[in-house]
């Protein structure tokens, strides 16, 4: 692969701060826009993000159920932005006012890097609130590393209810609780409830009837993207799976794994997942970037950024007027980031070009989720779906929609292999403390550490 030519003296310098849907979309935007000024170095394109890779978030579910693997869910920027210059990095410090960015890389000191154009899409980050227990005992679903181990975990709590016959223990890691009725919550019980249930086949003290999965929200609807209509059929649906439903309710406290809820209820639970909204990266106040009370940065119908010069911005931590509804603002959801990405890559060619910039306009498509294997609910253009239709919908468009042919091969045929082969239901849970093993062969009946003799000596 020919390499990008060194950066000209004087060359304009993107930078992205974020390699999600908008950062890398928009780096694949300017690729294909720049091609030859990117070859001769007369324009540079870095990305920076603590990841060197950009996650499909709507297959985490999935991922977390077994049903795709992690690796196909996440594409490597490197491979996919051979003409940027990927950072795996954190940005500290932002000041556009003069044109430079401070980075803490994986190693080493922090370093300024300079730039002449500015996007930000740092996208958002699970927003939590200030309940007891919560941050010592729940977990999120917005990264891979999240589906891997909450997959794990909850494997891991139906080994730990097989091989016991402690009823407490057994009640504790059997009951798993959801916070959060949206799109993330929603498909998250969904796809492991299902998992689990298929899990206890296998097993010969664990079934179905002895699992507890309950949704908790705080509004008196799930699933709002959907309609009411279609949120009180889902609600309806996890009831009939036996899951319990509980609306208008929050929750109050989550130390020691004993769940508070606001309507008096109080037990243990073994497994505790937040997906109670989102808020945006505090990467956007890390500068002199125009915020509004939620936090997000300011944007205008052009992605730029309000007030600012050479500055873009979009997707989950942006504020980006929807000119399809008077007042309103652009939902933060995949179908708008990769869109507006595509809209921004562009407009930073017309502004590098001295030419106008296009407002961005898009009006809804519709909603998909998938409640579990071949269980959906989806409205696309309005025509409501429900159960096998929508699933199959589901799985058409998100296979449509995830990035590169590269990962739109190897899901196929995950789901394709999912079609004669049963699911996998093995915890690899020892992968998230690999050298516990090797920590112990190094003690002796003692509980000392053999290094501490000579080899020979151990030998004799």
């Amino acid at each position: 692969m020919a390499r990008t030519a060194e950066h000209a003296p004087g060359a304009p310098h993107i930078l992205i701060v974020g390699g999600g849907y908008v950062g890398m979309y928009t780096a694949l935007r300017l690729q294909k826009k720049l091609k030859r000024e990117l070859r001769r170095g007369e324009v540079k394109v870095t990305v920076v993000d603590p990841n060197s890779y950009m996650t499909y978030q709507p297959f985490l579910p999935e991922a977390a159920a077994g049903n795709i693997s992690p690796r196909h869910v996440v594409v490597p920027l490197r491979r996919v932005l051979p003409k940027c210059t990927v950072r795996k990095a954190r940005v500290t410090e932002l000041n556009h006012d003069e044109g430079w960015a401070i980075v803490q890389p994986l190693a080493g000191p922090p370093e300024r890097i300079s730039y002449d154009y500015l996007v930000m899409a740092a996208g958002a980050v699970p927003r939590l609130l200030p309940i007891p227990g919560l941050a010592e005992n729940g977990i999120s679903l917005k990264t891979v590393g999240e589906a891997i181990h909450l997959r794990n975990h909850v494997l891991e709590q139906l080994e730990i209810a097989e091989s016991t016959d402690d009823a407490e223990l057994r009640r504790k890691a059997l009951t798993f609780v959801f916070v959060g009725g949206g799109f993330a919550g929603v498909e998250a019980i969904a796809e492991l409830e299902d998992m689990t249930r298929d899990a206890t086949k296998y097993m010969r003290k664990v079934t179905p009837q002895d699992l507890r999965f309950m949704l908790v929200e705080a509004t008196d609807r799930i699933l709002p993207e959907v309609g009411p209509e279609m949120g009180r059929w889902t609600a309806e649906q996890f009831r009939g799976r036996g899951i319990d439903v509980k609306m208008k309710t929050l929750l109050v406290s989550a130390v020691d794994g004993r769940i508070e809820l606001s309507d008096g209820s109080s037990f243990q639970a073994g497994t505790l997942v937040w997906n109670a909204g989102v808020k945006p990266s505090p990467v956007v106040r890390r500068g002199d970037l125009p915020v509004d009370e939620k936090g997000r940065v300011k944007g205008t119908e052009y992605l730029t950024i309000e007030g600012l010069v050479r500055a873009f911005t979009a997707g989950d931590n942006a504020a980006i007027p929807d000119l399809t509804q008077d007042g309103e603002f652009c939902p933060p959801n995949a179908q708008h980031a990769v869109r507006q990405a595509k809209l921004l890559g562009d407009n930073i060619v017309r502004s590098l070009r001295g030419k106008a910039l296009k407002p961005y306009v898009h009006g809804n498509l519709g909603t998909v989720a998938g409640l579990g294997l071949h269980k959906g609910v989806a409205n696309p253009l309005g025509i409501k779906l429900k159960g096998w239709p929508a699933w199959f919908f589901h799985r058409t468009y998100h296979g449509a929609m995830v990035p590169t042919l590269n990962r739109k091969i190897r899901v196929v045929a995950d789901w394709t292999l999912a079609l004669f082969l049963k699911r996998e239901t093995v915890s690899l849970a020892t992968v998230e403390q690999p050298r516990a093993d090797f920590e112990l062969a190094a003690l002796d009946g003692a509980g000392h550490r053999n290094a501490e003799r000579p080899v020979s000596e151990n030998a004799a």
